[in-house]
């Protein structure tokens, strides 16, 4: 096995670790570890991501599950419209992309490369969203009254469709505030019911990809998986141990400079 595959299955096993401390992230870093070092496609490594992603977030949510931290209600709100929209994202609009996105005079903008640079911007965006979270982790989650903002979290759950589809991300970084904000769940609950709602959308999303034709290495698919499933039991027993603000932060700074890197290497490309 060469070096870089024992680096692209080293961040299989980052992946999960990160889904289980702070219940996203792990997409973030599965399309770049896939097209790096592994060298596939990063059509097909959406389509990966996705599997990978909901597989591990399955596991995950089970653990947090056991520990009563996961709210269905919330969960089934803000899924349905997620469902639809990554969905009919995987199956109908990424086979409908055209090769050449753009052309203006000698510039060209390929379908691949359009796919890498909505990542590079949505990593960007997550940084900063982690890097500036202020919210206190010491809520309760006993005793809680949820009152729902059904607009926003519909919405909301629509938009982190189409972008988990189009990206092939799970979305957590985009999840987890809005459970925060528009259904007042405290962190940790928030961190739970995020990986139910990352793992049913993702592999929802993923079974689109199936059906529109796209070819899938079963063997190494699964391999790949196992390995990040194996990381989220890690991250979901470290994750009382770890002071969850300081690592959202510190994987902020990361993601930072891994999207500025994607960015400036598809256009210099």
């Amino acid at each position: 096995m060469e070096l870089l595959e024992v680096l692209g299955f080293v961040g299989a096993l980052l992946i999960g670790v990160t889904l289980g401390l702070i219940g996203g992230g792990g997409s973030i870093l599965t399309v770049p570890i896939l097209v790096y070092l592994l060298g596939i496609e990063p059509v097909v490594s959406t389509a990966y991501s996705l599997f990978v992603v909901g597989f591990s977030a399955l596991i995950g949510s089970y653990h947090y599950a056991k520990k009563g931290l996961v709210s269905y209600k919330t969960a089934v709100v803000f899924a349905v419209p997620a469902f639809m929209a990554v969905y009919f994202t995987r199956l109908l609009l990424v086979p409908a992309l055209p090769d050449s996105i753009l052309q203006i005079g000698s510039v060209h903008l390929g379908k691949d490369t359009a796919i890498l640079l909505i990542f590079a911007f949505l990593m960007v965006f997550a940084s900063v969203s982690m890097i500036r979270n202020k919210r206190s982790d010491s809520e309760s989650n006993d005793c809680l009254d949820l009152k729902f903002n059904y607009p926003m979290i519909l919405i909301e759950g629509a938009v982190v469709g189409v972008l988990t589809g189009l990206a092939g991300a799970g979305g957590g970084f985009l999840i987890i505030p809005a459970l925060v904000v528009f259904a007042k769940l405290p962190m940790k609950l928030a961190i739970g019911t995020s990986l139910l709602i990352i793992a049913s959308k993702s592999l929802i999303g993923f079974i689109g990809d199936v059906q529109s034709g796209e070819h899938i290495d079963w063997s190494f698919l699964l391999l790949f998986s196992g390995v990040a499933a194996g990381g989220i039991f890690l991250g979901s027993n470290f994750s009382a141990m770890i002071n969850e603000k300081k690592l959202k932060i510190g994987f902020g700074w990361f993601v930072l400079a891994m999207g500025c890197f994607m960015i400036v290497k598809e256009v210099t490309m």
